[in-house]
C-alpha cells in the first residue's frame, strides 16, 4: 500500500516536485499552498491521488481544518511535510519589527500549527513521519539573513525536542536542511530596506544570493523518498554537498571554540581552575 502525504508549500519548488514524485510512484498526496490555481492544475492531472487544499499556514484555524480534511479524505496520514515558508534578506539592524513578525508568523508559528494539527492524528493511528524543512541556514547563520536563519534555528530546536516527546508514539521527526537549489527562493525572498552603513556587506552579499547555476529541486527526490521509506530515519538530514559541508564546518568551529576556552568554561562551575583566562586573540 502506498503512503499518504500532506505537503505544505506544494505549488512550486521542493513541495511540488516531492508531491509529483510521490504520485508517480503510487502514493496519495494532500497538497496545500496559497495558490489554488497551481494546485488545481496538478490535481486535475493526477486524478484521485491528489487532494488540493488552498491554505495560508499563518491562519491557524485553517491549518487545523486542512489537516483534518486530508486525514478524513484519505483515512490516514503517513508523511507530513512542513515545507511552506518565506525567505527574508536583511541585516539584523535593518529588519523592522513588522518584517520580523511576518517571517516568524510563517516560518515558526505556521510550522508549529501544522505540527500541532497533525500530532493527535498520527498518535491515534500509531505513528507517522513529520518532516520539518529547514535550511543550511538552520545549521549556520549567514550575514544579511539573520532573521531568516533565526526562524530556521527555532524550527530545528523545536523539532529536536519534539522528536524526543513523540518517539514513544511511533512518530518520527526529521529536519531537512537543503543547501541552495533553483526553487525561486532568492527572487521570492522579502527584503528589508538597506542602511548605508551596510552597503559594503550588501555589495558582497547580493552576488552570492543570485548564483548563476543551482541544482534543480528535483535532484533532492531520491534522498527524500529514501528518507520517508526508512525504518530508522535520521533526526537531521542535510541535502546536497553545500549543506553537508556547512554541517561539518559549523560543528568543527563550535568544537574549536569550546576547546580554546576550556579552562574558562570549567571555571564557571565555581571551582578554581588553573589558567582560567581568555586565550590570546
Amino acid at each position: 500500500m502506498g503512503k499518504v502525504w500532506f505537503i505544505t508549500g506544494a505549488s512550486r519548488g521542493f513541495g511540488r516536485c516531492w508531491a509529483e514524485a510521490a504520485v508517480a510512484r503510487g502514493d496519495q498526496v494532500a497538497v496545500a499552498a496559497r495558490s489554488e490555481a497551481a494546485l488545481r492544475a496538478f490535481a486535475d492531472d493526477s486524478g484521485d491521488a491528489v487532494l488540493p487544499l488552498p491554505l495560508d499556514i499563518t491562519d491557524r484555524a485553517a491549518v487545523f481544518a486542512a489537516v483534518q480534511r486530508a486525514h478524513a479524505h484519505f483515512g490516514r496520514l503517513d508523511v507530513v511535510v512542513n515545507n511552506a515558508g518565506v525567505g527574508h534578506i536583511g541585516c539584523v539592524e535593518e529588519v523592522t519589527e513588522h518584517e520580523a513578525r511576518a517571517v516568524i508568523e510563517t516560518n515558526i508559528l505556521g510550522t508549529l500549527a501544522v505540527t500541532q494539527a497533525a500530532l493527535p492524528l498520527l498518535r491515534a493511528q500509531g505513528g507517522g513521519h513529520l518532516i520539518q524543512v529547514s535550511s543550511s541556514g538552520g545549521i549556520e547563520a549567514y550575514a544579511g539573513m539573520g532573521l531568516y536563519c533565526a526562524t530556521k534555528w527555532a524550527v530545528e530546536g523545536m523539532s529536536e525536542a519534539l522528536a524526543e516527546e513523540v518517539a514513544a508514539f511511533g512518530i518520527r521527526v526529521t529536519v531537512l536542511e537543503p543547501g541552495g537549489y533553483a526553487t525561486g527562493w532568492f527572487s521570492a525572498a522579502r527584503r528589508s530596506a538597506s542602511y548605508p552603513a551596510y552597503a559594503p556587506l550588501h555589495d558582497l552579499l547580493d552576488p552570492t544570493l543570485t548564483p548563476d547555476s543551482l541544482p534543480p529541486p528535483e535532484a533532492t527526490v531520491p534522498a527524500v523518498l529514501a528518507l520517508v521509506d526508512s525504518v530508522d530515519p535520521p533526526r537531521r538530514l542535510p541535502l546536497g554537498s553545500f549543506a553537508l559541508r556547512a554541517a561539518v564546518e559549523a560543528g568543527e568551529r563550535r568544537l574549536d571554540g569550546v576547546s580554546a576556552w576550556d579552562a574558562v568554561i570549567r571555571a564557571a562551575d565555581g571551582i578554581p581552575a588553573k589558567n582560567a583566562t581568555p586565550p590570546p586573540r
